[in-house]
């Protein structure tokens, strides 16, 4: 969702620059440049950090054992095309935005907070949904000890931040922009 999301930012933001370009509008300028800081802060703290999170740690759990957070089961309801549109494909995306459209970072405090009020957020959600259903959203925490699961938490928290800071080097590298 924060894929699709974040890629019909990217659309509007397109389609915008190009009905506005030859325009005297300053008002039409000012809500182009608001449109452009929405897209590029939700590439920093959301497309890129969480995308890259799901690939990698999708991915490793699933060559590991794959019950624990894709059970075999899964096939008959959702196909293999859908789950790699899930799963794969949100790392070639994320990482052609990033080569072909600069993004203006926010602060490194800004962002970091922002990835981590996300990273809070979603698993207080996953959270939730068990504590309503008694299920976990991904098996995997079913095996886990609440005080290990603690653990989980704050390490899947720590790894997103990590990503942030890789797409920011990237960014700069890609952009040249160090400061």
């Amino acid at each position: 969702v924060i894929q699709a999301v974040f890629f019909g930012i990217c659309v509007l933001t397109d389609l915008s620059s190009l009905l506005t370009k030859g325009n005297d509008s300053q008002e039409q300028e000012r809500q182009l440049k608001k449109l452009i800081s929405l897209r590029d802060w939700v590439m920093a703290v959301l497309a890129f950090p969480v995308g890259v999170f799901v690939v990698t740690m999708f991915w490793s759990i699933y060559i590991y054992d794959r019950e624990l957070v894709y059970p075999k089961l899964l096939d008959n309801f959702i196909p293999a095309w859908l789950n790699h549109g899930m799963h794969t494909t949100v790392l070639p995306f994320v990482l052609i935005e990033m080569r072909t459209t600069h993004h203006q970072y926010p602060s490194r405090s800004c962002g970091l907070a922002a990835v981590c009020t996300f990273a809070v957020g979603y698993i207080l959600w996953v959270c939730w949904i068990h504590h309503v259903t008694g299920v976990w959203v991904y098996p995997l925490l079913e095996h886990l000890s609440p005080g290990v699961k603690v653990i989980f938490f704050a390490a899947v928290t720590v790894i997103i931040n990590i990503f942030y800071l890789v797409g920011e080097v990237l960014n700069n590298y890609i952009w040249d922009t160090q400061k």
